[in-house]
């Protein structure tokens, strides 16, 4: 029996407050989504939701899917209508999808409150659709909503639908924990009892209690053969089960082999994919394709990582299309001095004189406010100094005064072969002063012009360090492909982000082409 990796991203991953697809968006996703390899991709509610009407209509001749099939959404007849007058239900087939997923409910409670129908014709809407849709040539799965919490109040009721609807023919009844309350022991619990049908069951879980994951792999135990599951966790309230969490545990940790092994190594690239299309910032702390998933900051575990990797990360992050990372704070010792240094494609052993050097350094200027964990470049360039290469240019003077809410700056500068002059005009100051230093340091260096300042971000620090309140200014460059953050500490916040203006500039300058170490 193949194993269901079944994606509601484009249908429950919507209802997440903020996230709002358009059509145009929903394809890329859903094209995401199969270049990954999940078996089902549920798209919508057609019939119900104009957009996923639009999004079927155009998905027959714009969505060529490799793998996966494609998931229409929709629910039982409603009460006192027959099956073939319902237009939802028309709707469905109207979507031509050769897979249709029906929600029906599996809590008595919802049925007489929500439904205000019987619990004998809500089987009854279960029984007549299913039969309809399967005499029309679709595979059916029905999601058996609220089903934990109506076998909590009427066990014999709930494991009644799950019966009816796979004798009507529907392929999977996947086991909703709508409210998602339900807590690991009591869903194995309940599982190993529904496992007596004989039904093939799927699990769906929402995260409010903090399981979904959890209770996904549970169901998998308990011999669910179908895992309904969101990107990045996306949906209403607190979210589902996060599809890369899911698959990634699934493959590698359970060896069912969900996806292939060639788009596991692609995981972490698709996750961002599907974050770029829906603008919704991915956890950097998630499991296996965060940001900061295999990022080491202590230094007994950067010394421990520097032995052998495997001693601090649980499975190598290449699997998953991620990769190690080091941060530098007062807490790195020279072993994350020695790891970060090779990350940058600097050589250099922890016992050197020049690692020793860089750590004090670190420590002391994190102690008087800087933060080069926020600041990557900035630690480049001070390990630059400390292998003895020469800064790009010197600071002569500087200057700049404001009138009518314009910033007139001007810089000297001492550039190899001669002085730099550069003068700017910005309606702030560091847009002045970013404008001036690239002008000054334009004919001796034409491309500098091509880099740009993406942000100033600016922090005040309170003084606790037996030292005078200051500002942590943090700037961004890019020249539209790579881009470099630096930080620079001062009394007064104009002077913190020049410093660090000037650093990023300097960094830039020396690593356009790579730096003997």
């Amino acid at each position: 029996m193949d194993f269901h990796l079944y994606d509601t991203t484009l249908r429950d991953g919507t209802q997440q407050e903020g996230l709002v697809l358009t059509v145009g968006n929903k394809l890329e996703v859903a094209r995401a989504l199969d270049t990954f390899g999940v078996s089902f991709i549920e798209g919508g509610w057609p019939g119900a939701i104009p957009k996923d009407t639009e999004f079927f209509r155009r998905a027959r001749h714009e969505l060529k899917l490799r793998k996966a099939e494609l998931v229409a959404f929709g629910a039982t007849r409603r009460p006192d209508l027959a099956v073939h007058e319902d237009p939802q239900v028309a709707a469905l087939l109207a979507a031509e999808t050769s897979v249709v997923t029906l929600v029906a409910k599996a809590d008595a409670r919802h049925v007489n409150l929500a439904l205000r129908t019987t619990e004998t014709e809500n089987l009854a809407m279960i029984r007549d659709t299913v039969r309809h849709l399967t005499r029309e040539g679709r595979r059916v799965f029905l999601d058996a909503e609220h089903f934990f919490d109506g076998y909590r109040t009427s066990r014999g009721y709930a494991l009644r639908v799950v019966e009816v609807a796979a004798e009507a023919g529907a392929e999977v009844v996947v086991l909703c924990d709508t409210n998602g309350g339900t807590l690991p022991d009591e869903l194995g619990d309940i599982l190993t009892v529904t496992a007596t049908t004989g039904v093939r069951l799927g699990i769906h879980c929402h995260d409010d209690s903090g399981c979904a994951v959890a209770n996904t792999l549970l169901a998998v135990d308990a011999g669910a053969t179908h895992v309904q599951v969101t990107a990045h966790g996306y949906g209403e309230r607190c979210g589902n089960a996060n599809l890369f969490t899911v698959a990634a545990n699934l493959a590698l940790k359970k060896r069912i082999p969900v996806v292939s092994q060639d788009s596991l190594s692609e995981m972490s690239a698709v996750a961002q994919t599907i974050a770029d299309i829906t603008a919704a910032q991915p956890v950097r702390a998630a499991p296996y394709v965060g940001v900061a998933a295999f990022t080491h900051k202590a230094g007994l575990h950067t010394s421990a990582v520097r032995v052998d990797p495997s001693l601090y990360q649980h499975i190598d992050p290449e699997a998953v299309g991620n990769s190690m990372r080091t941060l530098i704070s007062d807490m790195a010792g020279r072993a994350a001095i020695e790891l970060k240094a090779k990350e940058l494609g600097y050589d250099v052993a922890s016992t050197s004189e020049v690692v020793s050097r860089v750590a004090l350094r670190v420590k002391d200027m994190e102690r008087l406010g800087y933060a080069f964990e926020t600041a990557p470049a900035s630690f480049e360039l001070l390990l630059l100094d400390e292998l003895g290469i020469k800064r790009p240019f010197e600071m002569d003077s500087w200057r700049m005064t404001i009138s009518g809410g314009r910033v007139d700056a001007s810089v000297r500068l001492e550039v190899e072969g001669g002085h730099g002059l550069g003068a700017g005009l910005g309606f702030t100051p560091i847009a002045a002063l970013d404008q001036a230093l690239r002008g000054a340091l334009a004919p001796s260096h034409p491309d500098i012009v091509e880099w740009r300042l993406v942000s100033c971000q600016c922090w005040s620090l309170d003084g606790s360090l037996g030292k005078p309140a200051a500002t942590r200014a943090v700037v961004t460059v890019t020249d539209g492909q790579r881009r470099v953050s630096t930080v620079g500490v001062d009394d007064d916040a104009v002077t913190a982000s020049w410093l660090a203006l000037q650093d990023a500039i300097s960094l830039v300058l020396l690593t356009r082409e790579p730096i003997a170490g």
